[in-house]
């Protein structure tokens, strides 16, 4: 036992001991993660209490996905706003906004009011969420100019999303078993604005570098070709986690366990850590492109698995195996975008990567939501697979290895 644990957890664990006792790396990470605690609980805390609210999860799905669709549209505005004042007041006026509109969106439901209503208020909620985790990205760009580092920071990053993803819906999933939809929305809202306060003391902040102000093109980073063939294929790749984030919960709730939604996305999340940690002390001989169109093509097996198994057990190991693949996609992706944007379009970049991600997260809600109630739960799932496989093969084809970028 003691010479596998020199062999292999030593050499597996000793760059992440290394880069964690670099100045604020521990609370630039720990802070992320609780600021980002939301992510979370947010998707399934609302889709939950939409649907008790609204009947169904097709009219939960349009909520829900309007409201991650007018996160999509305006984030790239905060963006350009960042790049030009910096982060702190967008982020203040923000997350004062978006606590106010989750709260109006909580008490028009509530109130039973028209549905337009009540979609006006996602759609502000949205509007108006705070940039946390693109700061995040961003920030760590500033604090690491190597791509070494870059590598391990955007690894770990990942990780904690998905810590994120596994703590939050496991106690949504808790507090709607003991408690109800509403008090878990609720719950979610208060966490989301708790969050915004800790991160604006985040130590992350000071390693911010105001770009001068200098010439910018109206699209931004959108004039550079490679980076919207990257944000497309995210789109898909975004748009199958929606898919899990309604199926999961829908396949739960045709076998009338509320509880197991929770679970599934959990579990779900914490393959995705365990693959995220994989990878980050990995140095694959293939290039960066090549590795994150195998991911998602990878990613596409196991969720057509889901579309023929039935038993809860196995359901659930395949769940996990899904996510595996998730967080080496995600980190691949983060690390195209800094190596493809110029600098003057940093934090835009990363908000046009949260436009397709949001948007793609979004629309796959939306989409999920409607096949599991017309057509069945498990199909939404094959949907997610199709997608995947699609997206694989588009990111061979718009992702080619520049000849002059060493990506080992």
């Amino acid at each position: 036992m003691k010479r596998l644990y020199a062999r292999i957890v030593v050499p597996f664990l000793a760059p992440y001991a290394a880069f964690f006792r670099q100045p604020d790396v521990t609370a630039m990470v720990l802070t992320a993660w609780i600021s980002r605690m939301p992510v979370g609980m947010m998707g399934l805390a609302m889709l939950m209490f939409m649907r008790d609210a609204l009947g169904d999860f097709k009219v939960a799905g349009s909520v829900v996905g309007v409201y991650f669709v007018s996160m999509a549209v305006f984030a790239p505005i905060c963006g350009r706003i960042i790049d030009r004042v910096g982060p702190l007041w967008p982020l203040r006026v923000t997350g004062v906004l978006n606590a106010i509109f989750l709260a109006l969106l909580f008490t028009v439901v509530t109130l039973k009011l028209p549905q337009a209503v009540i979609i006006v208020a996602a759609a502000c909620a949205g509007a108006f969420s705070p940039p946390i985790a693109v700061l995040t990205r961003t920030l760590w760009r500033h604090r690491f100019p190597d791509e070494v580092n870059r590598r391990m920071a955007f690894s770990v990053d990942s990780i904690m999303i998905e810590l994120n993803f596994t703590v939050g819906p496991a106690l949504i999933a808790l507090v709607i078993s003991e408690f109800g939809a509403r008090v878990a929305f609720a719950l979610a809202v208060i966490v989301s604005f708790f969050a915004f306060v800790v991160f604006l003391f985040t130590p992350a902040l000071k390693y911010w570098q105001q770009e001068p102000h200098i010439e910018r093109h109206l699209l931004g980073p959108l004039t550079e070709p490679r980076l919207v063939g990257l944000f497309i294929v995210t789109f898909g790749l975004t748009f199958s986690f929606g898919i899990l984030e309604v199926g999961y919960p829908a396949f739960a709730t045709a076998l009338a366990m509320p509880l197991l939604a929770g679970i599934l996305l959990g579990v779900n999340s914490l393959g995705s850590a365990v693959g995220g940690a994989i990878y980050g002390v990995l140095h694959p001989k293939a290039s960066l492109e090549r590795q994150f169109a195998l991911a998602i093509g990878l990613m596409a097996v196991p969720l057509l698995l889901h579309w023929w198994v039935d038993q809860v057990i196995v359901f659930a190991v395949i769940a996990f195996f899904a996510g595996t693949l998730i967080a080496p996609a995600l980190t691949a992706q983060t690390l195209l975008i800094t190596r493809i944007a110029p600098n003057k379009y940093a934090t835009e970049a990363f908000t046009w990567s949260a436009t397709f991600i949001v948007s793609g997260i979004g629309i796959g809600m939306a989409a999920g939501g409607a096949i599991a109630e017309t057509v069945g739960v498990k199909s939404t799932f094959l949907l997610g697979s199709v997608v995947l496989a699609g997206m694989s093969l588009v990111a061979c084809l718009l992702l080619p290895k520049p000849a002059n970028i060493d990506s080992s």
